[in-house]
């Protein structure tokens, strides 16, 4: 097969929800442990960090990454999905497998993937063990895929686990509540291994503290190790000021991605890193952390996390896709007023203070135009949310807090005293 026909292979085993339903998704741990038997458990021989959650896995996988490769490790990384090309999934320093690797493990192992019916996502992930064995990488960092305890990823036994945080996704395969989607994530906790959690919530903590003392481990809250006191936007960078709360260690450090929710990321990606220097046979310096985090989307090639990819218009892409993303939309503008969101026609609308003012449609804010905001804004650009739908102001510079805050606010106050339209009985 070439490499085409490879790629084709590989994405006929992917589910189809849209065709299938909850049944497309293949869970279990049987099928991925008896293929990764049959290539000799390569994910045995280098030391593996698992990452879990809701929101900001891929961040921190790639922060943690870049640390570790600047620390002079040689160093593997696994992440899901890809934006242009299947290879950004599996990395060895900041490198994409060859296609020919590609083409090879298939050529190779296709009976046996057949045989056993490995899902798209098995396959890839024990592709992405065989390689990163074959390349003599010291440690990968793994991201899993759906969930935890069920995922592919969960044969690895790590040197230490990471959940970032827990919000609704997947509430037909994972459950419907909080603590049932972290009961999912805290299997990924193994007997006396390490455990970070990323952003604590009185709505799971304890579940993660119940299976973290079935296994005789410890949960370790990044956000009581570590605390951010400084914070700043600089230019395509952003710099941060962190202390370490048992001694009142202060680091001083830039990341070269955007977005203010990577504030929480990096918090994680400290917590976990320093964990790693202190308890396991990794040494991170200082330098390496400092390093690391100034380009770990140069790195590791990091896409798609508030990447700015035009000026004129502004251009902003970033791949959040669930509604606990959707959350720091409205954390940018608590200033306006309580801010909250109703799933609608497969996007979300947007309230303040219950008056409906906005829509995301396709990861765009688009806010109703309303007079007083053509005269405070009339800079602001306009297009339709979605195919015959009157202009809205789409809202492209997401980072501008004050500017959103000012517009939702007078948006708000000319809807609440406009004319009312009547309801139809």
């Amino acid at each position: 097969m070439n490499y085409s026909q490879t790629l084709e292979f590989l994405f006929s085993s992917m589910p189809t929800f849209q065709e299938k339903g909850v049944t497309a998704y293949k869970p279990g741990l049987e099928r991925i442990a008896a293929f990764c038997r049959h290539l000799g458990n390569p994910q045995r021989n280098y030391f593996t960090i698992h990452v879990a959650g809701t929101n900001g896995k891929g961040s921190v996988s790639h922060i943690i990454a870049a640390v570790l490769q600047q620390a002079g490790y040689r160093t593997g990384l696994f992440t899901s999905p890809h934006l242009h090309d299947f290879r950004e999934r599996i990395r060895v320093d900041g490198e994409m497998i060859p296609k020919q690797k590609v083409v090879n493990f298939v050529d190779k192992h296709r009976d046996k993937m057949t045989e056993l019916g490995l899902s798209f996502f098995e396959m890839t992930a024990a592709l992405a063990f065989d390689y990163f064995a074959q390349s003599d990488v010291e440690v990968a960092v793994i991201e899993t895929g759906l969930g935890g305890r069920l995922d592919a990823t969960n044969i690895l036994l790590p040197i230490v686990s990471v959940v970032t945080n827990v919000g609704l996704e997947h509430t037909a395969l994972l459950g419907d509540t909080l603590a049932k989607i972290a009961a999912e994530k805290a299997g990924i906790i193994k007997k006396s291994i390490p455990f970070v959690l990323g952003e604590a919530n009185a709505a799971y903590d304890a579940v993660f503290e119940q299976v973290a003392a079935a296994n005789k481990t410890r949960v370790v809250y990044a956000e009581r190790e570590f605390a951010c006191e400084g914070h700043e936007l600089c230019g395509d960078r952003q710099h941060f000021r962190m202390v370490r709360r048992r001694d009142g260690h202060v680091l001083d450090f830039d990341l070269d991605l955007l977005g203010e929710y990577q504030c929480r990321n990096v918090l994680t990606a400290l917590a976990t890193l320093d964990l790693l220097h202190e308890q396991t046979p990794l040494t991170i310096s200082r330098r390496a952390f400092v390093d690391g985090a100034a380009s770990a989307a140069r790195t590791t090639a990091l896409q798609g996390r508030w990447q700015s990819l035009g000026e004129r218009p502004k251009v902003l892409c970033d791949t959040g896709h669930n509604a606990h993303g959707l959350a720091y939309v409205a954390e940018q503008l608590r200033g306006a007023g309580a801010i909250r969101s109703r799933k609608m026609f497969g996007e979300y609308g947007l309230y303040c203070d219950d008056v409906f003012f906005a829509v995301v449609c396709d990861d765009q804010l688009f806010v109703k135009v309303t007079p007083q905001g053509e005269a405070a804004f009339p800079d602001l650009p306009k297009a339709p949310p979605y195919e015959g739908a009157r202009d809205s102001f789409l809202v492209e510079d997401v980072e501008n807090r004050e500017q959103m805050t000012e517009l939702v606010r007078i948006t708000c106050e000319a809807l609440r005293s406009g004319p009312q339209r009547k309801r139809r009985k």
